[in-house]
């Protein structure tokens, strides 16, 4: 990570990191680009591109037709040709429309031409419930999209990590999915104001120090672990709460050095239970640290059924702090 002593930190929105990022980017590299609807003249769905189409113009700042599938496809197309597309996706809902171009062609092109082909290029999309959006608006299958190898998969939690990560992204050769929370675009958190801030992939972070359980979580699963953490202190339970950062490539190596300490683990996410992040994690803390284990693995999941609508019942499908509270007590 660069230095910022020079630069120094202030406090911002993720939307705003996520701004910063890209126009940095956008400053440092001409063949960076966005594309996708209503990004231009309306300034995006999250307006993280307000302001872009003015400062860049329509050649680097595309709006698209409502066509998800031609967006990835076309993003993949001019990556293969030398450009470093950033695509936005609406909601990670749409990318199930797209899901050849991002599957079959963004995830393997580079490894089916043996790399004489690069797909340098980053999906923003959002990701997430709590909306009231209806069961077919409010998944979160980011762990559907870290299934396939060629494939990064971001997922921040914070405005310093999305920044950071967001810049990472865009400039490694290999496609990345960058998946944001739609309900945490105003969380603030200190960001260095450095144009060569950068995190490095595939590396996660203890957001918090405990000794007695180890939180492994990601996106709004922090929040959660973070409140949860707050609550269990007052028992005089100390949590350290893994934050994972990126779905793939995954750091499990900061996991297992904080499990050898705690002997206990709990998975917080927002994704549905089967074949989850927390399944993966499950597995192979079974599988590799199975000697320290003092207890069965937790997890946090929303129900196992597609998200209501109504408010309070939608809250009640999915985690919270106090579900966090309860598998924590569970396990210890």
């Amino acid at each position: 990570m660069a230095s910022n002593v020079q630069t120094g930190e202030k406090p911002i929105t993720i939307r705003e990191a996520l701004s910063a990022a890209l126009r940095e980017e956008m400053l440092r590299d001409e063949r960076v680009f966005l594309m996708g609807e209503e990004i231009g003249v309306w300034g995006g769905t999250y307006a993280v591109t307000r302001g872009f189409y003015d400062e860049f113009g329509p050649k680097r700042v595309r709006d698209t037709p409502i066509s998800e599938m031609v967006i990835a496809g076309a993003a993949v197309g001019a990556a293969m040709a030398g450009l470093r597309p950033v695509a936005e996706l609406m909601t990670i809902n749409f990318a199930f429309v797209a899901f050849d171009a991002i599957v079959n062609h963004m995830a393997k092109v580079r490894y089916m031409f043996n790399g004489q082909f690069k797909v340098p290029m980053v999906i923003r999309t959002t990701t997430g419930g709590g909306k009231q959006l209806g069961a077919t608006h409010s998944h979160s299958p980011e762990a559907v999209f870290a299934h396939f190898p060629g494939l990064y998969v971001a997922v921040p939690g914070t405005a310093y990590d999305a920044k950071g990560m967001l810049k990472a992204a865009i400039r490694d050769d290999n496609p990345v999915m960058f998946v944001e929370h739609s309900t945490m675009l105003q969380r603030r958190s200190a960001v260095p104001d450095d144009p060569d801030f950068v995190l490095p992939i595939g590396k996660s972070d203890i957001k918090r120090e405990g000794r007695d359980v180890t939180i492994v979580t990601y996106s709004k699963g922090l929040e959660w672990s973070l409140a949860a953490a707050d609550i269990l202190a007052k028992d005089g339970i100390e949590a350290e709460i893994v934050d994972l950062r990126w779905l793939r490539p995954l750091d499990m190596e900061t996991v297992f050095q904080s499990f050898k300490k705690t002997n206990r683990c709990v998975v917080v996410e927002e994704s549905l239970p089967m074949f989850s992040v927390g399944s993966e994690v499950a597995a192979q803390l079974q599988d590799k640290m199975f000697d320290y284990m003092d207890a069965p693995v937790k997890r946090v999941n929303a129900l196992d059924q597609p998200l209501p609508y109504a408010s309070e019942i939608e809250m009640m499908a999915l985690p919270d702090a106090n579900k966090v509270v309860a598998a924590v007590k569970e396990v210890l």
